[in-house]
């Protein structure tokens, strides 16, 4: 794997010694250059976390992947660039069904730099653009809204506020344990196969546009938001593997199955904090 290669990729010429200047730039070249998508899934593509077959997919594909691919690769990246970096666990709050998922539902980064802390996420859509400081209650404006992070009884909770002062909106918790990319291998097969996932159950590949703006595919949708507005395109089903090409750099090596099929909520045990079954 080939670290000039990756920056490539994502399109970064900055500096590369582990500084905060260097990491914002890196995270914004990430989300700016790498879908985050569930296309494997519905092109018949088994997805293993590997980082050999994710630096395949992801730098010398082009293409793009859900939170344990796209922060997976990254944490190698930081890793390789001299950052102190760690894997965490989280559980995110389903915007369709309004419920937590199952722990390790999520992969985020934590980066310690100069005494502090910061969040790194490449893996979550809709997002912070910039690294947040780990520091609880503490408003963090930036491009695409204003974040924050709680802190009760040991679980981290990171919300989108709407306005300064606001109550915020829940994206998802997380604990400061730390975990490696193998610690996911179970719930990176869940999600491949479960009806309560969004990435089972829709086709989707999203990226972030310039000026706060972002472009969706979604089943047999187009989706761009851009200044607040939002507008939607339906697709013909021959029309989707082109679009995928030009407007995100996909070029799928299997036939696409679109599917927009409605989420589950997950059952009791899940939301409740037991690892479910993946077979």
């Amino acid at each position: 794997m080939d670290v000039g290669a990756y920056l490539s990729r994502i399109g970064y010429q900055g500096p590369t010694e582990p500084t905060l200047e260097t990491l914002r730039g890196l995270h914004r070249c990430h989300l700016f250059s790498v879908p985050f998508e569930s296309l494997s899934v519905h092109c018949g593509e088994p997805i293993t976390l590997a980082l050999p077959l994710l630096y395949d997919k992801i730098v010398r594909r082009r293409r793009g992947g859900f939170c344990y691919e796209n922060n997976g690769l990254f944490l190698w990246l930081l890793r390789a660039l001299g950052f102190c970096v760690v894997g965490l666990a989280g559980r995110v709050r389903n915007r369709f069904t309004g419920r937590l998922g199952p722990p390790r539902d999520h992969l985020v980064l934590l980066v310690r730099l100069g005494g502090q802390r910061f969040l790194c996420d490449v893996g979550f859509g809709d997002g912070f653009l910039e690294p947040l400081r780990l520091e609880p209650g503490l408003e963090q404006p930036q491009e695409g809204g204003t974040f924050r992070l709680g802190l009760a009884g040991g679980v981290w909770a990171l919300e989108r506020l709407r306005a300064p002062g606001e109550e915020g909106q829940l994206l998802y918790t997380f604990t400061l344990e730390e975990r490696e990319l193998g610690d996911f291998a179970a719930m990176c097969r869940y999600h491949q196969q479960a009806p309560s996932s969004i990435f089972a159950c829709k086709s989707f590949c999203s990226l972030r546009q310039p000026g706060g703006g972002r472009l969706t595919y979604m089943g047999w949708r187009l989706l761009a938001t851009q200044g607040g507005v939002r507008t939607e395109t339906p697709l013909q089903p021959h029309e989707i593997p082109p679009l995928l090409q030009r407007a995100f750099g996909a070029q799928l090596t299997g036939t696409l199955v679109p599917k927009d099929q409605d989420i589950q909520p997950p059952p009791e045990g899940e939301e409740m904090g037991q690892l479910p079954p993946t077979d």
